[in-house]
């Protein structure tokens, strides 16, 4: 339940700013019975109105979990921010801190998927299931290369641009 700009839960005292503490998925319990949760905090938010999205840099508190999925993150940041479509989330650029525990990386949210597909890069659409991988071979790519070096201009937008 949400209160102004604080996130109450049953379990957890009044918590400041944008934050979400739940239990993992599956409700995981360690060696000792204690159930793992994971924290959630946004910092550096910033609504980019001209690639239609919200960016922000995401923390993860995760004491005795390795780390958290990204299907995870993208449920609890749609909770957080209200999003009706997960997939308009994207999520990249994890690093777990040394010692475990802590994980900081990047979040965007889109207005919409179309505006993820319009603006995200392909490689990034392709891990979240929002587009379909082109297989080229290698020797296919080196040599559309080549030919284009031989040429400049439209000659050569017209040998690059053919897929």
């Amino acid at each position: 339940m949400e209160l102004g700009s604080y996130l109450v839960c049953r379990r957890h005292n009044l918590s400041r700013g944008r934050s979400n503490s739940c239990v993992g998925a599956g409700g995981d319990r360690n060696a000792m019975g204690e159930t793992k949760t994971c924290t959630v905090r946004t910092r550096k938010f910033m609504t980019n109105r001209l690639l239609q999205r919200r960016q922000f840099v995401v923390d993860v508190l995760h004491p005795g979990r390795p780390n958290v999925s990204k299907s995870e993150l993208q449920e609890k940041l749609g909770k957080m921010y209200n999003v009706s479509d997960t997939k308009a989330i994207i999520l990249f650029g994890f690093r777990t801190q040394f010692g475990g525990g802590r994980s900081t990386g990047f979040g965007l949210i889109y207005d919409s998927v179309e505006a993820a597909k319009k603006f995200e890069p392909t490689y990034r659409l392709v891990r979240f299931g929002l587009a379909e991988k082109v297989t080229t071979s290698r020797k296919q790519i080196k040599e559309r290369k080549n030919r284009a070096k031989k040429l400049r201009g439209k000659k050569k937008a017209a040998v690059t641009s053919k897929k």
